[in-house]
């Protein structure tokens, strides 16, 4: 069936992108406050396959941050929420979901599918450390996602290989880790040059600077892809 979802972005970049982002498919790892986001961005782009990884349930916590959390959907598997907006914004979309945790026990299962971009918004580092490992070895682009905790500030964000970051917690050990392993490559992530702001024990969060994160990393895998 033909629909007239996506008119507006043929006459922004084309028909022929628009049906190139239709044959595509991306991997997200984490669908929260960040992923979520990438998600939304991605859907509405006519990405053809989503493969949504996340063994997270949806708390009340998330509602500040997360386009998956409303009062109706808390205690419900982040990963069902997302299949269902999906559905509900292109119907013809293509969704692959794991329940699962990403780790050494899951990472072939996950990595195997035919993949032409990977997000990493996952909040671990054991993970993260692994996936860049994996997408370079398995050739597959990729993209990661570092610390959107303690950040007010949507501007400082920006999108740079990995031993350019500053002023970022999470980026100092996955800096650290890329020396250690002699990578060499490039290591793309999306990080806050913004000084973290601490206020204690719990990590602050704002509905601003996840999302912006996520619509510039949803950017970022578009722009890739058409090129």
């Amino acid at each position: 069936m033909q629909h007239n979802y996506f008119n507006r972005l043929i006459s922004l970049i084309g028909k022929d992108k628009v049906e190139l982002l239709k044959q595509k498919t991306i991997l997200i790892i984490g669908i929260g406050g960040v992923g979520g986001y990438v998600l939304e961005s991605l859907i509405r782009s006519n990405i053809g396959t989503i493969i949504i990884v996340d063994n997270d349930i949806i708390d009340e916590t998330n509602i500040n941050r997360q386009i998956l959390a409303l009062t109706s959907t808390i205690g419900m598997k982040k990963v069902d929420v997302a299949e269902k907006r999906i559905h509900d914004i292109n119907p013809d979309c293509k969704v692959i979901k794991y329940d699962k945790f990403f780790d050494i026990n899951t990472k072939d299962e996950i990595l195997n599918n035919k993949i032409d971009f990977i997000i990493d918004s996952c909040d671990t580092i054991k993970s993260k450390k692994l996936l860049i490992k994996e997408a370079l070895n398995r050739n597959i682009e990729f993209i990661t996602c570092m610390g959107t905790a303690n950040k007010l500030n949507p501007s400082m964000l920006e999108i740079v290989d990995i031993r350019k970051t500053i002023n970022d917690p999470v980026a100092r050990i996955i800096r650290k880790f890329v020396k250690d392993e002699k990578i060499t490559k490039k290591v793309m992530v999306l990080s806050s040059k913004e000084v973290p702001i601490s206020n204690g024990n719990i990590l602050g969060s704002n509905s601003i600077v996840p999302s912006s994160a996520g619509l510039l990393i949803g950017y970022y895998v578009i722009d890739k892809l058409i090129k």
